[in-house]
């Protein structure tokens, strides 16, 4: 299982719902959580790892795994607040972003067993942040224009200069 990084449509697409609560799920869920400790993230959607389903794995600070298989936000708390982000698709690039304080948010788990939880601060944050991958959307089409550019700007630099790495290594 290998990370997808911007520029790959399939970051852009919007996911499909999970209907197939099996062994193959959580198989890759489990991979999934492998996948984001690696990278020391704090939350990875399906779609990151290039599978169009609606899902996504969340170990915050508090340790507690979590996953949301189909999630819906139904309700957003008026509060906005204000918060560094970064994202492992968008290596190395952060950037303040705005963002709704609290939201009720519905989901099923592993066994296909429907829930409903409000949550705040960090844990709220990262589940928007996730949602929106689901529905083809990245953290940095919330920012300016200006500072969406600096993002596809380094992305590049760094592909270019992964090649360059590889083509040396082919010569030498």
């Amino acid at each position: 299982m290998k990370l997808i990084i911007l520029g790959d449509e399939k970051l852009r697409q919007i996911s499909e719902p999970v209907t197939e609560f099996d062994e193959t799920l959580k198989e890759t869920v489990a991979e999934m959580f492998k996948v984001m400790k690696r990278s020391d993230g704090v939350g990875l959607a399906a779609p990151q790892v290039g599978i169009n389903k609606r899902f996504f794995v969340v170990k915050i600070d508090d340790g507690i795994e979590r996953i949301f298989i189909n999630p819906e936000i139904i309700q957003t708390s008026p509060e906005l607040c204000t918060s560094e982000e970064g994202c492992l698709s968008v290596p190395k690039f952060y950037a303040e972003v705005v963002r709704t304080e609290k939201i009720t948010v519905q989901f099923f788990d592993l066994q296909g067993k429907p829930h409903t939880i409000q949550a705040s601060g960090l844990l709220s944050r990262v589940i928007q942040h996730e949602t929106d991958h689901l529905n083809g959307i990245l953290f940095i089409d919330r920012i300016s224009p200006e500072k969406r550019a600096q993002a596809e700007a380094l992305i590049e630099k760094q592909k270019a200069s992964i090649l360059s790495k590889l083509k040396r290594k082919v010569r030498g």
